[in-house]
């Protein structure tokens, strides 16, 4: 019986200590990045392994900044701040990549417009990490998600000296922006 409880207790130990290490390795990853958000606009840093168990680890900051765009340019539009991101002066930097460790740097500005129907409430990318984007398969994802007789906004292709390529994208949101149906 002794055998039993101290076997239920070393499995319960493992279990936890599991746990314990994927949290703790999960928490060093996510504090590898971080993204601020302004009124003007949304800067962020990461810093770390350039792919990880065959995934782009870094280029996904892409998406974790594009969301944070996204949540800003809502917030900004629900405050009456009307707002869309200034593509001109979109700022990447990409040191170290191809080295297997990157710092990926990215600078968002957003510029002031006069309507709610001139601002635009959500953000997108298509990229790719030493490869051209699939800009056309992002199109058509993100064509279902447009108010009727809208359509995208896309940047000029960004690209870092050392190969990350960017097509930042910006909509107005058919939810939030409902009353802005052209007829």
């Amino acid at each position: 019986m002794k055998s039993f409880f101290f076997i239920l207790l070393l499995l319960v130990l493992a279990s936890s200590t599991c746990k314990t290490n994927h949290n703790t390795s999960k928490q060093q990853e996510e504090s590898k990045h971080h993204i601020t958000c302004t009124d003007g606009s949304c800067f962020g840093k990461y810093s770390g392994q350039e792919v990880i168990n065959g995934s782009d680890i870094a280029h996904q900051f892409s998406n974790k900044m594009s969301k944070a765009v996204g949540d800003k340019l809502k917030e900004l539009y629900q405050t009456e701040k009307f707002s869309k991101v200034d593509f001109e002066n979109i700022q990447m930097s990409t040191k170290g990549m191809g080295t297997g460790k990157v710092t990926y740097e990215l600078v968002i500005p957003f510029t002031r417009v006069s309507t709610k129907c001139a601002a635009y409430t959500s953000f997108d990318h298509a990229g790719g990490w030493n490869h051209y984007p699939a800009i056309t398969k992002r199109k058509e994802r993100l064509n279902k998600v447009l108010l009727s007789g809208d359509s995208l906004d896309i940047s000029q292709l960004k690209t870092t000296p050392e190969g990350l390529q960017e097509f930042w994208i910006q909509w107005r949101n058919k939810d939030l922006q409902v009353d802005c149906i052209k007829n």
